[in-house]
């Protein structure tokens, strides 16, 4: 049997990181690798700090050296799962689902079925390979408790050249939002870098000057009640496709999505002094997708419906704040 690969890296404690335990402070430094794996290696001898093994316990000391001894993890692949797929379009090229919130798109480390990945496969059978057998047609993602338009691509010649339409900007990305606090102005740019936070690895930063640059342009449609306790209502369209960016945008300038309590959203919301009902899932819905046509060039425009969840949480909001459910239905009118 072939023996699984192996990385040496090394590290050096900085006089910031001075008393950090080094189980979490590799996995912030190593945000590929699981945090699993990490303390795998510790527990194996596989990581030294200043020459000698360590716990994972271990507290570390400015100007140590750290030396992890990485082993390749077997690959992950997508399986086949009977999971139902909502259809927004498909033909021998491409296919648009309406993902819905709580379903991972494809395995990865700690999650290896219950994925759209696994439930594509079941109903196709083959997909492009361009992504590997990770990511089977998966042209690009979105996060786990977010709704709305996702693309597949069934051949690779589809994939690489919905690929190419995302690197030159010619996918279009409309998005509702529902943020804490009243945003100032109908409209508005954010240009922000973003990259990963080192200090908490499941999280993105507009902090570091590392960042890949990022735009997002919003449309103010609706507010309800006023300053920091009331909402705001938005289409959001993404200029780029960095890794939470609209969480990411939107927290940055004081204003995080609902349900959000990774980016800065409040787990308990009080509206008119009653605490709301929870709403398990981001307020963030991925509602029309345009692009051109792998194969033949043709201008399509993809959407999927606003969930009922979201329109009914919104209404729920609303009613202590005198706005009805009619006026809802106006504003939200082409996303139900």
């Amino acid at each position: 049997m072939e023996k699984p690969s192996a990385t040496l890296q090394s590290f050096l404690v900085g006089a910031e990181d001075q008393g950090q335990r080094v189980d979490r402070w590799l996995a912030a430094r190593l945000p590929e690798t699981s945090r699993t794996h990490i303390q795998q290696a510790i527990a194996a001898g596989r990581v030294r700090v200043a020459g000698e093994a360590a716990r994972s316990s271990l507290r570390l000391r400015a100007g140590q050296p750290v030396e992890i001894e990485l082993i390749a993890a077997p690959p992950i692949a997508a399986e086949p799962e009977a999971i139902p797929l909502d259809i927004l379009y498909e033909d021998e090229d491409l296919v648009a689902i309406h993902k819905p919130a709580g379903l991972i798109v494809h395995p990865g480390a700690g999650a290896q079925s219950g994925t759209v990945a696994g439930a594509l496969l079941y109903r196709y059978g083959r997909l492009s390979t361009v992504g590997g057998a990770t990511r089977p047609g998966i042209v690009h993602r979105l996060d786990k408790d977010t709704s709305g338009v996702l693309l597949v691509a069934r051949n690779d010649p589809a994939h690489l050249q919905l690929a190419r339409e995302f690197v030159d900007r010619q996918v279009k990305k409309t998005y509702l939002a529902l943020l804490h606090g009243a945003l100032e102005g109908d409209t508005g740019k954010i240009s922000l870098s973003i990259a990963r936070d080192l200090r908490r690895r499941t999280r993105m930063t507009t902090r570091r000057r590392e960042g890949r640059a990022a735009l997002t342009t919003w449309r103010m449609l609706a507010r309800l009640g006023q300053g920091r306790d009331g909402f705001t209502l938005v289409e959001a369209e993404l200029h780029t496709g960095r890794t939470h960016q609209l969480r990411v945008h939107f927290s940055a300038i004081g204003h995080p999505v609902a349900g959000d309590a990774r980016y800065g959203a409040p787990r308990r919301v009080l509206v008119a002094g009653e605490a709301a009902s929870p709403l398990g899932r981001l307020w963030l819905h991925a509602a029309r997708v345009r692009l051109a046509h792998p194969r033949t060039g043709q201008a399509l425009e993809i959407r999927a419906p606003l969930p009922p969840e979201l329109v009914n949480w919104l209404a729920a909001l609303g009613r202590p704040l005198g706005w009805e459910r009619p006026e809802i239905d106006r504003v939200l009118h082409g996303y139900l």
